[in-house]
């Protein structure tokens, strides 16, 4: 490993600072490095509408940053957005190099920052570690290129593949999993389900026992407006809105929908029942990152259509038999296609996890 992949390893593990709390921005991590080797600067993005991870650094680093080598996780932006840009930061604290491990794809930057560095006499490297990055940004990735929610396919399931008994809770999981599960929702956006789920689960979708600074969003998929007003999840408001996305003629004027709107629920009335329609809408709603905890139904039609980004499943020593409820079939999933493929045991329960190969998550 050279020493520019050494360092650029380093402003991405503190980039990793921010994670749950830097959305819709990228988790951004930058350190400021004298010619002689010494780390002079740190910064990480952490919060949206907080400081950019290189002007932490560089404000660190004092009058060291003259003649140093910033390492930035991603291209320093060159527009005013809530704050100011930070190329001109960076050529105005004197960095003589800086090395950069992935250009930004918004529209807004899109080659800005580094330009202007170059035109600043700034020796700029791009692409150390850009896989690593691409991988870490997967959901800013997501969000610019291809103006949906990044979405992680979750589900429980028997050793037989099944998702429970029929009409009824089924519990799978033990504690170790269910720990992992809210911290997954410590970090993400939003939670999505069918309105199956509400109607048998009835479950809270609130991040329990997790540490959670942003109001999480759930997000119910019920076309026909079945999701009962007394739903537990409504009664779960103080802890992020409540969205039920739904098609516009059976919202228009239905007592469900109105009943459902008294009981707090945000009623998203879309043109059509298409999946990729509802999850552009979410994303100008603000959820840049979405979990889909069920139920099948849900889960074939975001594999059919191609809106899967990840996927993680938990594999319970339980056999529920041919009665239990199928999740998704065979075929769906090719697991051997999928990138970064690992398998962790929690408890007695088995986590496989995987990602969805595409250029846009960083398979390069």
């Amino acid at each position: 490993m050279n020493e520019d992949s050494r360092l650029m390893r380093k402003a991405l593990a503190l980039a990793e600072r921010g994670r749950g709390g830097t959305s819709p921005n990228p988790m951004v991590g930058a350190l400021v490095v004298t010619a002689g080797g010494v780390i002079v600067g740190r910064g990480a993005h952490r919060v949206a509408g907080g400081p950019h991870a290189e002007a932490i650094a560089l404000e660190d680093a004092g009058g060291h940053a003259r003649g140093a080598t910033l390492y930035c996780t991603l291209e320093p932006c060159s527009h005013t957005g809530r704050r100011g840009p930070c190329a001109p930061l960076v050529s105005q604290a004197g960095i003589r190099r800086a090395v950069v491990a992935m250009a930004d794809p918004n529209p807004l930057v899109a080659g800005g920052g580094l330009r202007h560095l170059r035109e600043s006499g700034i020796e700029t490297v791009v692409g150390v570690e850009a896989a690593a990055a691409a991988r870490q940004n997967a959901v800013f990735l997501t969000n610019i290129l291809l103006r949906r929610p990044h979405v992680t396919l979750k589900a429980a399931v028997s050793l037989d593949g099944r998702l429970g008994a029929p009409g009824t809770r089924t519990r799978l999981t033990g504690p170790a999993a269910d720990r992992r599960v809210h911290r997954q929702r410590a970090e993400v956006d939003a939670i999505g389900v069918g309105s199956g789920t509400i109607r048998i689960d009835d479950p809270l979708l609130t991040a329990r026992g997790a540490h959670r600074e942003r109001p999480l969003t759930r997000v119910i998929f019920d076309r026909r407006l079945r999701t009962p007003p007394s739903a537990r999840v409504l009664s779960t408001l103080a802890a992020g809105p409540v969205i039920i996305v739904s098609n516009a003629s059976a919202a228009a004027g239905a007592p469900a929908a109105r009943a459902l709107t008294d009981a707090g629920a945000r009623i998203l009335a879309l043109p059509d029942d298409e999946l990729g329609t509802a999850l552009r809408a979410l994303l100008v709603e603000g959820v840049a990152s979405l979990v889909l905890e069920g139920g099948g139904l849900l889960h074939r039609a975001a594999l059919d259509a191609g809106l899967v980004d990840a996927v993680h499943v938990y594999i319970t020593g339980r056999t529920l038999g041919p009665t239990g409820v199928e999740w998704i079939g065979e075929g769906r999933i090719a697991w051997e296609t999928l990138r970064d493929r690992r398998a962790i045991w929690l408890g007695d329960d088995l986590l496989v996890e995987g990602v969805v190969k595409t250029d846009v998550h960083g398979d390069h």
